[in-house]
């Protein structure tokens, strides 16, 4: 788990304008270390080696990366855009911290703030011939670096913001959120199945919003503090709000409330960090928008089924997990949830459409197949009622061909009896 500073940090260092700052930072050390290391040098060779033409070659570089950095933006701005309204406005965020995109505006951007500083230095007449030509060594590599990464952007503009590539993305975060959630199935405290204790104390949240991350080293903290033994009742991605019960403490003494509140880092949206289940939710909502009638694009609906398989088969055997915070009761992650995060919007707006009606029924079948001890009945319910919808829409030929899958996941979630002999 991530304390919530270090939480804070990795936050931050999402955001583009703080990772362009650091470059720009390390652009200023630069241009101050080249004045120091110049007089180690022998002297008089910067005159020989014509450290000279280092604030032309600087001028260049300055007036080029302007315009590439800006030019650049509007690329980004534009793919989000689109982005925003072919896949969905949720996919907007991993789309923000995509690392190269990051890495490509902080290095022009860098750049640029490098070679003004070195401009208004040289300008200044803070530089000796043997200090610009370390500027210029500098600045050699820093075109290399350059160079390098505008093939790196060109290469990566073919791709960003477009449908495939931003699915890709929220299929990368949500793998990711789900692979951390099964080494820890319950957040690393005790898993618990059950009601609280009818003697635990409720303890609400006073913000409205979405729990978007559950800082349970601040409760296991706080747990020893009093002695008691704290009971989750409100998960990453739960709606809370001044009626929401989000806790339940069982001890000899309550905490003081801002201490249970402090745990729960509460935001406006939904985030992927702690919630595999938002993936999953804006991986619906890709498909859903592709099967309306202004968009009508049942394979995009259909390369979302492909992709649920391989996420949720990924839940598909229960796990060990290490305690952390033995004072901390989690409740699991529910598979039926999930299952309804993904499958039921589909098959109510595909309803009409038999080639994602039986691609369905053919994704719940390898979930069937995959693993019938925990997904079959599941896999079976989903399956009974997209047939139920389709019915009445598609042609009788499709249906029997939609109701032949059907079978195949009802018999695979029977439990199988072992034969005496």
């Amino acid at each position: 788990m991530i304390s919530k500073w270090r939480l804070y940090l990795k936050l931050l260092l999402e955001k583009l304008w703080v990772v362009a700052l650091l470059y720009a930072m390390l652009a200023v050390l630069t241009t101050v270390a080249a004045r120091f290391l110049g007089p180690w040098l022998p002297e008089s060779l910067g005159e020989t080696l014509g450290a000279g033409s280092t604030e032309a070659v600087l001028t260049i570089l300055a007036s080029s990366m302007l315009s590439v950095v800006t030019f650049s933006l509007g690329i980004m701005v534009s793919a989000f855009s689109g982005a925003a309204a072919s896949v969905s406005p949720r996919a907007i965020a991993v789309l923000k911290t995509d690392r190269t995109t990051q890495r490509v505006l902080a290095t022009f951007l860098g750049a640029f703030v490098y070679s003004l500083i070195g401009i208004i230095a040289i300008k200044g007449g803070l530089y000796s011939a043997n200090s610009r030509l370390v500027l210029f060594i500098v600045t050699v590599v820093l075109v290399l670096i350059i160079v390098i990464t505008m093939l790196r952007w060109i290469n990566h503009l073919t791709v960003f913001g477009l449908m495939t590539d931003s699915i890709d993305k929220v299929e990368v975060a949500t793998e990711k959120a789900l692979t951390a959630r099964i080494d820890n199935p319950f957040l690393g405290g005790h898993g618990h199945f059950l009601p609280p204790p009818p003697e635990a104390k409720p303890i609400t949240q006073p913000k409205i919003g979405y729990i978007r991350y559950v800082h349970m080293d601040g409760l296991q903290d706080t747990a020893e503090e009093i002695g008691a033994q704290i009971y989750l009742a409100a998960l990453p991605g739960s709606f809370v709000h001044p009626g929401k019960v989000v806790a339940y403490v069982l001890g000899p003494e309550m905490p003081k409330d801002e201490q249970i509140h402090d745990a729960f880092s509460v935001g406006d949206t939904r985030s992927y960090e702690q919630d595999p289940r938002f993936g999953i939710t804006v991986l619906s909502e890709i498909a859903e928008r592709a099967l309306s009638p202004a968009v009508n694009d049942p394979g995009t609906a259909i390369d979302v089924l492909g992709r649920s398989v391989r996420l949720l088969a990924l839940l598909g055997n229960e796990h060990g997990h290490e305690l952390r915070f033995p004072r901390v009761w989690v409740p699991p992650l529910s598979l039926t949830d999930m299952f309804n995060d993904i499958f039921p919007a589909i098959a109510r707006d595909g309803a009409a459409t038999f080639s994602v009606q039986i691609r369905l029924q053919k994704c719940l079948l390898a979930l069937a197949q995959i693993a019938p001890h925990r997904f079959g009945k599941l896999a079976q319910a989903q399956s009974e009622e997209a047939l139920g919808r389709c019915k009445d829409r598609l042609i009788v030929s499709e249906v029997a061909a939609v109701a032949s899958v059907a079978a195949q996941i009802a018999d695979v979630a029977q439990p199988r009896v072992k034969s005496p002999i």
